[in-house]
Order: C-alpha cells, then sequence, then structure tokens
C-alpha cells in the first residue's frame, strides 16, 4: 500500500509526535485500504477554534476535525483529505483522561483519518462501529481502549 503523507506543524508547541509516528498511525488506520494521500496539519487553539467555528459552528477548539477530499468522479486520485489535530487540546486532554501522550496522539490520529474515509459517530450504532475499530486499532497497537 502507498500513503503519501504530508505532516505540517503550524505549533510551536512541544512535545509532538515525531513524523514517523503520525505515518505509522496513518498506515495503521488505512491498513486495509488503497492508495493513500493526505495530510496531517497540527495546529495551536486559535487556529482549531476558527476551523471548528467556520466548519461546525462550534465556538471552541477541539482536537481533532477531519476534511474529506471532494473531488469529481472524473479525477482518479486516490486523495483523502487532511486531519487536523490541535496540540493544546490533546495534551491536555491526555492529563485530564490520565491518558499517555503518546496513545492519546494515537487514538486521535486514527479517528480523523477513519472519518476521512467515511466513518461517523454521529447515530449510535455508527458510533458503535467506529469506536469498536478503533479500540481494534488501537489494540493491535499495544494501546488500551480509550473509551474503556
Amino acid at each position: 500500500m502507498t500513503i503519501e503523507l504530508g505532516v505540517q506543524r503550524a505549533t510551536t508547541f512541544e512535545p509532538l509526535p515525531e513524523d514517523r509516528q503520525f505515518e505509522f498511525w496513518v498506515a495503521t488506520a488505512l491498513r486495509d485500504h488503497g492508495p493513500a494521500v493526505l495530510t496531517v496539519r497540527i495546529v495551536e487553539r486559535d487556529e482549531m477554534h476558527q476551523l471548528n467555528q467556520r466548519y461546525c459552528g462550534k465556538d471552541a477548539a477541539t482536537n481533532v476535525l477531519s476534511f474529506p477530499a471532494d473531488l469529481p468522479d472524473t479525477i482518479e486520485l486516490p486523495l483523502l483529505g487532511d486531519v487536523v489535530l490541535c496540540a493544546p487540546v490533546v495534551a491536555e486532554e491526555a492529563r485530564l483522561q490520565g491518558k499517555s501522550p503518546e496513545a492519546h496522539w494515537a487514538h486521535l490520529t486514527i479517528h480523523g483519518v477513519l472519518h476521512l474515509l467515511g466513518h461517523d459517530h454521529r447515530e449510535p450504532g455508527e458510533a458503535a462501529l467506529m469506536e469498536g475499530l478503533e479500540i481494534k486499532l488501537l489494540e493491535s497497537l499495544g494501546f488500551p481502549n480509550p473509551y474503556g
């Protein structure tokens, strides 16, 4: 499987996972998928707040947002889209939830990529399916159930 991943670091927040970690987590989420092109962008609170307000109508920063590519059917590219992660929110949540930062970064990266693949959690049945897949993928990496 060929994955082209761009990692954009639009933050001075430290510490952050290395590119190879993002590559590994993205590859894990895409293990049953064909070729893919996507970007992971790590941002500060203000950029995430603006994105969340503009695209979701929510007046706060959030941990992860996914922006699936919306290409015409006539264009045959494996472009999935973008996953945006808010570094300070991810770190704060990990601390408050008693999770290792690495486990939380892995979880939210996988979560975002699954959204690019069309998974959702708006309805209870969809949520159960998506969470089950996340748990399975994270356990394959040695991370505990993030919902437990």
